[in-house]
């Protein structure tokens, strides 16, 4: 049997350019952007999902799908790597801290698949490419459209400890991602690769 994999929504930014919270956000007709992350990474094979809060927590924890678990970064204006932190921790101390916990041993999940809330196009066959079986603890991969990376992320679980002391500022994972390139996985010819930072 497949090991489980755990997908995390990162969705605690305060989105200035945005005029609010992007966790609060919806479609035109409707729908919350964090339906659709967390609709698009259980469509793609994540067991569990994870949506990491901030800014406008206690409003936007009604928008996040019963299946979801809910996690607030309380540090979540130091920027994305602690949103990040707080979304691999493994215990409830540790998500209070910010910090990713003890190894999740092989009943955990064996790897994390990352998303950002900002990406409501993103489709689930995005992250059933990163996702493909068999997926091992070491693995790191990247869905990327066209020549540009996006997400997922797909973070295998050996990974997290060492990614920790990358995890600060908005930088998120990008300096340990880029000391320890990911595997592309072409996405080209799928929606989702541009994220929206801005009122359209």
């Amino acid at each position: 049997m497949p090991e489980p994999l755990l997908g995390i929504v990162l969705a605690a930014g305060a989105g200035r350019r945005m005029g609010g919270p992007k966790a609060l956000c919806r479609t035109p007709a409707g729908v919350p952007w964090l339906h659709l992350a967390v609709d698009a990474l259980v469509g793609g094979g994540c067991d569990r999902v994870r949506v990491v809060l901030g800014a406008g927590a206690d409003e936007a924890r009604a928008l996040v799908p019963e299946r979801a678990e809910v996690v607030v970064a309380h540090d979540w204006a130091r920027g994305m790597g602690a949103s990040l932190a707080a979304g691999l921790a493994t215990t409830p101390a540790d998500r209070a801290g910010g910090r990713p916990g003890p190894h999740p041993g092989p009943e955990g999940p064996v790897a994390a698949v990352v998303t950002l809330v900002d990406l409501p196009e993103l489709d689930a066959r995005a992250v059933a490419r990163v996702t493909a079986r068999p997926v091992g603890p070491g693995d790191l991969r990247r869905a990327v459209f066209g020549t540009r990376p996006g997400h997922p992320v797909l973070v295998g679980r050996d990974h997290w400890a060492p990614l920790l002391p990358h995890l600060h500022g908005d930088a998120g994972a990008r300096g340990y991602l880029r000391d320890h390139p990911p595997v592309p996985v072409d996405c080209s010819d799928l929606p989702g690769g541009l994220d929206h930072d801005t009122p359209r």
